[in-house]
């Protein structure tokens, strides 16, 4: 590689661009790497012979190998044979439910960072350790991942999950997505057991504050009517099935149904089987269609995390899962052992095959989205019982690909879409000049194999790179800590 002193035109343009941001380092600082294939996640072919040079946190310029001149003084790189993309981003995770206070900072931030994720979107958390967390990596005191989150969820009484706020009432809503606002969220996050007028008046309340909101379909809203409120994502495909359905009035009543005397666990059990067969049989592609077609309408995203739907539906632990979770620390393994006993302690041959037709049906149904042009979010739902941090999001890239959508589309999901959906589309999503340095270099493409994202050479975090040898030293410290005492 030809180090030139001065800049040629076209890199002065791309410097020109670059300078505006304040945070790009000397030429003598900067980086190149060279003779790489650039990932287009947005569609186009991938771009074979690049160098991609970064200078501070940002991509300064990306063009030819052959036609590029670089600053003086740039480090040079060659990556041949390998393949960049754009950082990974899980749209799904729970920071803070690793544990308090240094459960997200030493077993989950870890592991994403290893894993190529260089963004994520917490989904419910502890606010007094988000904001710090958030506040470090920023000012570049910690390395992790750019992080967006909700704080505290919004849901009925009882609540579903920790930490949460009750809302039951338009007072409630009102000052509750206030104060959230107030305290820095970027978005609110709305849970399962919320009333109506509750659910509606924090849409009302959201749409004041001009903050989008998201989370699950509550179980006493429809998912066309969330449709109709405003939610910006739904996920999980909370109630979405329940809303192709032919006879979802029905559905809804049975799902609050109070037996006449207090039910044993196995009839418990038996009752939620009925019901999730009933959902089945009830299907109705005409439903499904017009259901789809709101979404698409009304710009309603789709997180549908279907590595925690297999999971919750195969709650046993194979090879490859076990293989994962030797990097989760061994009390919260002990945890999600327990629970699976628990969730397969009646379950039948029947059952076990029911709830395989229940997954296909919510993996068609994503395919369908996808190609009505629902926008695809990929998210985990880590560290929730056998979703490991990091490998989960390859994992589901994989299912993502399985339930139809193309390799290319999968990548979007977890690239190009999220930023997009987070509103910073000009400063990430892309391998571009300007942008971001959040990149993953890989041995394989991954257009040819979705399986290839797990083949990481290395990972850059806003312009740090993370060798392969980094990223190994990483995943032994992460290795040690699981298996402590």
């Amino acid at each position: 590689m030809k180090v030139l002193h001065v800049l040629s035109p076209v890199l002065c343009a791309f410097a020109a661009v670059a300078l505006a941001f304040a945070c790009v380092r000397s030429p003598e600082e900067s980086l190149a790497i060279t003779n790489v294939t650039v990932i287009d996640v947005t569609g186009g072919a991938p771009r074979s012979g690049q160098t991609v040079v970064v200078a501070g946190e940002r991509i300064l310029a990306v063009g030819d190998t052959a036609a590029l001149s670089l600053p003086r003084g740039t480090k040079v790189v060659d990556e041949a044979g390998t393949f960049l993309m754009p950082g990974l981003v899980d749209m799904h995770v729970h920071l803070t439910a690793a544990g308090e206070p240094d459960g997200s900072r030493r077993f989950m931030v870890p592991l994403l960072l290893a894993n190529g994720i260089t963004t994520v979107r917490d989904m419910g958390g502890y606010l007094e350790s988000l904001v710090p967390l958030r506040e470090e990596i920023k000012k570049r005191k910690r390395l992790g991942p750019a992080i967006f989150f909700a704080g505290p969820y919004l849901d009925g009484s009882p609540p579903s999950f920790e930490p949460s706020l009750v809302v039951t009432d338009r007072v409630q809503a009102s000052e509750d997505v206030h104060q959230l606002v107030e305290r820095g969220v970027d978005f609110i996050k709305v849970q399962s057991m919320l009333g109506r007028d509750a659910y509606f008046a924090i849409a009302e309340a959201a749409r004041r504050e001009k903050i989008p909101f998201v989370g699950h379909v509550p179980d006493r809203v429809t998912a066309a009517q969330a449709a109709d409120a405003g939610q910006y994502s739904i996920e999980h495909l909370t109630n979405v099935l329940r809303g192709c359905s032919s006879d979802e009035a029905r559905l809804m009543r049975e799902q609050f149904h109070v037996p006449p005397r207090k039910e044993t666990a196995a009839e418990a059990h038996e009752r939620v089987v009925r019901w999730q067969r009933e959902l089945l049989e009830s299907y109705s592609a005409a439903a499904a269609d017009a259901l789809v077609r709101k979404f698409a309408e009304k710009n309603l995203w789709q997180t549908p995390t279907l590595v925690l739907l297999k999971h919750d539906a195969f709650p046993t632990t194979d090879v490859g899962r076990a293989e994962a979770e030797r990097y989760v620390p061994k009390a919260t393994r002990q945890v999600w052992e327990k629970g699976r006993e628990r969730q397969m302690r009646f379950v039948t041959p029947a059952e076990s095959d029911l709830r395989a037709q229940l997954l296909k049906k919510s993996e068609s149904l994503v395919s369908e989205m996808q190609k009505s042009g629902v926008h695809i979010l990929a998210g985990t739902d880590s560290p929730a019982p056998d979703v490991v941090p990091g490998d989960s999001l390859h994992q589901e890239l994989a299912l993502l690909v399985e339930a139809g959508l193309e390799p290319k589309e999968a990548l979007r999901a977890a690239t190009s879409a999220p930023a997009e959906f987070l509103g910073i589309g000009r400063d990430a999503g892309t391998v571009a000049a300007g942008k971001y340095a959040d990149l993953v270099l890989l041995d394989s493409n991954p257009l040819e194999e979705i399986g290839n994202t797990r083949r990481i050479r290395a990972v850059m975090v806003r312009g740090q790179m993370l060798e392969r040898g980094d990223l190994d030293k990483m995943l032994a410290e992460e290795l040690a800590f699981a298996f402590a005492p």
